[in-house]
């Protein structure tokens, strides 16, 4: 054989290594332990996956020891009763033992039958949906457990991914671990989102029953409990046979769980659905617009409008704000208000639809409400015009209710044009009606609009705000948005700042042309009174009561303008140059500062700012605001303990010595005896006031009170245009605000304004304002002789001539003749006094 043809062979030598080294080789060279290494590996690799791309960056669940929902803020009024509800969302909190037990049964037979025995995840549900969703390429589904829901809705979102199912389980998990069962469903009961815009079991309750929780059956508590998967897809009005179908599911399952009764089962199975209709939340108390509406203003610049700004934001930090509201004022305002408005455009014919829309086919009634017009005076209904006939228009109303307007009933003609109002509608009006037999009667908001502000003087605290005819038809606040020409009502304050420098309601002020040159820019200005021409000189007083305008400037060019423009700031009036115009109310301002400027003046020269919130308390009762705010500690004691009577401490800033305010009060009283507002004479109560009528006139008011109450009315149109000359504030504004005080003082007692330490009250003649001696004063206005405020030392006195001795017996007589009348003198003084004390103590 040849030797190319011998076998080749490889050997491979290895060295037995002994030990632990060895061992491990030796186990290595088998497959089945390289199998297991590598999948172990992809294990630990898929773990660190798992954890940087769906846990590292989970959220902590410690927060949710701490969750709050967010939660509307509740405005309750004086009387601690609630009046409106700043809500985005409907939602009730409440603690897990407040939930009915077989309420909870029912959620957990709807939606986690095992929740009591997993921990966070079902496993077989997981693996049927998995299955189901791999045959399926519709969304993906997934058996969430209640934990999981509260993962998904707390932490994580609601993405639609397979990723957030696992962020889902992880969560769950450790939610498991750090609460406990009934913390877990108290979440969930609070949070979870029902349809109807309500967030929370408790909030569908009264969404969808108008019940609470405890008032409702087992057929009602199944119903809400199938809301969860879609409530959408159960609406009860909608998809009625659907939602019974399911509701009569889980009361089949809590039965299967032995949760209720067969009899129970049954009796429920055959009940229907009894859900109320849809509903827009409304505030709880008529009338409270525009008051609610500043309120949530002021909240907003203070906490922020969303949980974004801080946790007391309105629309989500749960406050609870105590206000000044008092729904009776309100009331009485609202009306003196709306029915002066009317009263002064009666005959004005139909001032046009309060908006129009465009409609096509049957999509009338979300039309209307989007437009959120509504109206609450006496029987009156917003309706929009659907369709128009000859002798007839056919109306569709919110609730979806229709009716008919017959041509005889909207015969009024349309303002400025012509022609009768029903020939004017067209389809998409949205108008003003009220039942008139079978049909409706076209009715009109009045053009010119106006606001009625009354607040308490000795706390600055606003009982009732009116800011035109009706919120929901015209939301721009003219009581503290709507810049006006105050006119004559700022002529109290002018006369303050001259009593305040050394005037006294008995100078002597000429009534007569006053021109003043102002600078090359303006040039000269002559002034003029109201009803033209002067009246020569005449007391303070008399300027006041008849309201005269050359006696102001000239008050008021005696005194300095910048002592004036400086009062009117102080007061809060507003910040003005120093131009002699302004002591006419050439100055814009609004109701709220003037109402609050004569409270000072009532208040004597103490200023409390206008407010209408008296403290605002979080979600668990703590004041937090106003800052550094106390308690009246005992003024809700059950008895009386023998102490002293408890009062609250109510700071306030003097800005007008309290003897100069008294005197302006003082004065002010005669323009309601005897001036400008007689009309409110027969009030018969101690009350001051003034009217007040710009150029034009485009404004008329009237701004006064009592010790108890101060209110101010203006009427005006939005754009300035003139009322007519026949319309002045003791025409106009003074009724209004009669009506308001005929109803708003029964029943208070009449307090007569108390007059401060010094103040001297000295019998004058009205006329002349010099000193009486041998007459008082009655009870006619127009008498004579008056009591008038003065001073220390600033009273008109009447000159003595004082005799020495002598020896004629002549003047002895006439000496002795001095002194008895000088004796009379003074029992006249002791009399005084014994009157003054004999009226009340004023001093």
């Amino acid at each position: 054989m040849a030797a190319s043809d011998s076998p080749r062979v490889n050997f491979r030598l290895r060295r037995e290594v002994d030990g632990f080294r060895g061992f491990v080789q030796r186990l290595w060279a088998r497959w089945w332990v390289k199998a297991l290494v590598i999948l172990a590996a992809l294990g630990g690799i898929g773990i660190l996956l798992i954890w940087l791309l769906v846990a590292r960056d989970l959220p902590s669940v410690d927060k949710l020891r701490a969750y709050e929902p967010p939660l509307p803020t509740n405005v309750r009024g004086i009387d601690g009763d609630p009046i409106y509800s700043y809500a985005r969302e409907r939602r009730v909190e409440l603690s897990y033992a407040e939930y009915p037990q077989l309420l909870v049964r029912a959620f957990i037979s709807a939606e986690d039958k095992t929740f009591f025995e997993h921990h966070g995840v079902d496993y077989p549900g997981i693996a049927a949906a998995a299955f189901n969703n791999l045959r399926s390429n519709r969304r993906p589904v997934g058996a969430s457990t209640i934990t999981q829901q509260v993962a998904k809705n707390l932490l994580i979102g609601n993405e639609t991914s397979y990723m957030r199912k696992a962020k889902e389980a992880i969560l769950a998990y450790r939610i498991e671990d750090t609460l406990t069962k009934p913390q877990i469903l108290e979440l969930y009961l609070n949070q979870i989102a029902l349809g109807r815009n309500a967030f929370g079991v408790a909030a569908a309750s009264y969404a969808y029953f108008g019940k609470d929780l405890n008032e409702l059956d087992l057929a009602q508590m199944a119903y809400l409990a199938i809301l969860p998967k879609g409530p959408a897809n159960y609406d009860p009005i909608r998809n009625t046979q659907r939602a019974l179908d399911r509701r009569n599911y889980v009361l089949g399952e809590m039965l299967k769980n032995g949760f209720i009764t067969q009899a129970q089962y049954a009796a429920a199975n055959a009940e229907p659905l009894g859900a109320v209709p849809r509903q827009t939340p409304k505030a709880q108390v008529a009338g409270s617009g525009y008051f609610v509406e500043e309120v949530r203003r002021q909240l907003i610049d203070k906490f922020g409008e969303d949980e974004k700004g801080g946790p007391y934001s309105v629309y989500a930090g749960g406050l609870w704000v105590r206000t000044s509201f008092d729904e009776k004022q309100q009331d009485f305002a609202q009306e003196a208000l709306r029915d002066g408005l009317l009263r002064f455009e009666r005959g004005r014919g139909w001032s046009g639809p309060l908006l129009h829309v465009d409609i096509a086919g049957d999509n009338w009634q979300s039309a209307m409400l989007n437009t959120n017009i509504g109206l609450d005076y006496r029987d009156w209904r917003p309706a929009i015009v659907t369709a128009t006939g000859a002798s007839a228009a056919t109306l569709g109303f919110s609730n979806g209710q229709t009716g008919e307007l017959p041509r005889w009933a909207a015969q009024m003609p349309v303002r400025g044009q012509g022609g009768s109002a029903f020939n004017a509608l067209e389809v998409g009006d949205i108008i003003a009606v009220a039942p008139e037999g079978s049909s409706f009667a076209l009715r009109s908001v009045p053009k010119i609009s106006g606001a009625f502000v009354v607040e308490e003087p000795a706390t600055g605290r606003v009982l009732a705000m009116q800011g035109g005819f009706d919120s929901r038809v015209q939301s721009f606040n003219r009581a503290t948005q709507a810049q006006r020409q105050p006119g004559s009502t700022i002529k109290p304050i002018v006369y303050a700042a001259a009593l305040a420098n050394g005037m006294t309601p008995a100078s002597i002020i000429v009534d007569g042309p006053f021109c003043v040159y102002q600078g090359a820019r303006l040039g000269q200005k002559c002034f003029r009174n109201f009803s033209g021409g002067g009246a020569g000189p005449h007391t303070m007083r008399w300027g006041v009561e008849q309201s005269r305008n050359l006696m102001t400037v000239r008050t008021a060019s005696q005194t300095g303008m910048d002592k004036v423009v400086g009062l009117m700031d102080q007061i809060g009036v507003g910040k003005y140059p120093a131009y002699l115009s302004f002591a006419l109310g050439a100055g814009e301002t609004t109701v709220s500062r003037m109402v609050n400027a004569y409270s000072i003046l009532a208040n004597q020269g103490r200023a409390h700012p206008a407010t209408l919130i008296d403290f605002v308390q979080d979600r668990h009762g703590k004041v937090v605001w106003p800052e550094n705010w106390r308690a009246c500690d005992a003024c809700n004691a059950p008895d009386w303990n023998g102490r002293a009577m408890p009062r609250p401490v109510i700071r306030g800033k003097q800005v007008l010595d309290a003897i100069s305010a008294y005197q302006m009060v003082h004065i002010a009283e005669g323009v309601i005896q005897r001036g400008t507002a007689t009309v409110l004479r027969d009030l018969d109560r101690p009350m001051f006031g003034k009217t007040g009528t710009n150029s034009g006139p485009t404004d008329v008011w009237f701004i006064g009170g009592t010790p108890q109450m101060i209110a101010g009315v203006y009427i005006g149109y939005d754009t300035p245009r003139k009322l007519g000359g026949a319309a002045q504030g003791g025409t106009v504004a003074a009724p209004i605000f009669k009506q308001w005080a005929v109803k708003a003082y029964e029943g208070m007692d009449r307090l007569p304004f108390r007059a401060p330490e010094g103040v001297r009250m000295v019998r004058i003649d009205r006329a002349s304002g010099k000193p009486v001696y041998g007459a008082w004063p009655g009870t006619d206005p127009k008498a004579a002789v008056i009591w008038e405020a003065f001073k220390p030392e600033s009273e008109p006195r009447r000159a003595i001539r004082r005799a020495g001795a002598v020896a004629d017996p002549a003047i002895a007589a006439a000496a002795a003749k001095e002194r008895a009348a000088r004796a009379a003198r003074r029992a006249e003084q002791r009399a005084d006094s014994d009157f003054l004390q004999r009226e009340g103590g004023i001093y």
